[in-house]
């Protein structure tokens, strides 16, 4: 019962920190917003069923989960940005981080499959008509 506790309590600060760096990403261009509300958003399914609630119920957060979730996709700032970080951070690493040529062929494989999969996902537009 302790273990289940522990893995909640993780779980709920994971949520909250991306909750916090989504709310951040809502002002600051360079930072994603619904990637990170998503992820906190599986991290309070995991680790408080309230939490979840009130996170998708909210008026303004809850939108980008349920964006992604009924199928509307995400923003296209956001597909940039997150593709963006993602080679950024992951290039970095590959090239003056890891000296290991196997984990840098590993996170490279990773960075394509996540580009392709956030590529596959519809776009959002607020006005479909533009």
């Amino acid at each position: 019962m302790f273990i289940k506790k522990y893995i909640n309590t993780v779980f709920i600060i994971i949520g909250t920190i991306s909750v916090c760096l989504g709310v951040i990403g809502i002002f600051v261009p360079v930072l994603p917003t619904t990637p990170f509300l998503l992820l906190a958003a599986a991290c309070y399914t995991r680790g408080s069923k309230k939490l979840y609630e009130r996170l998708i119920n909210h008026p303004v957060l809850g939108e980008y989960i349920k964006n992604y979730r009924e199928g509307r996709g995400i923003p296209l700032h956001a597909k940039i940005l997150g593709i963006s970080l993602l080679w950024l951070t992951i290039g970095y690493s590959v090239l003056f981080v890891i000296e290991n040529i196997l984990l840098r062929i590993l996170l490279i494989i990773i960075a394509i499959c996540v580009t392709i999969h956030l590529v596959s996902i519809k776009t959002f537009r607020n006005n479909p008509h533009k």
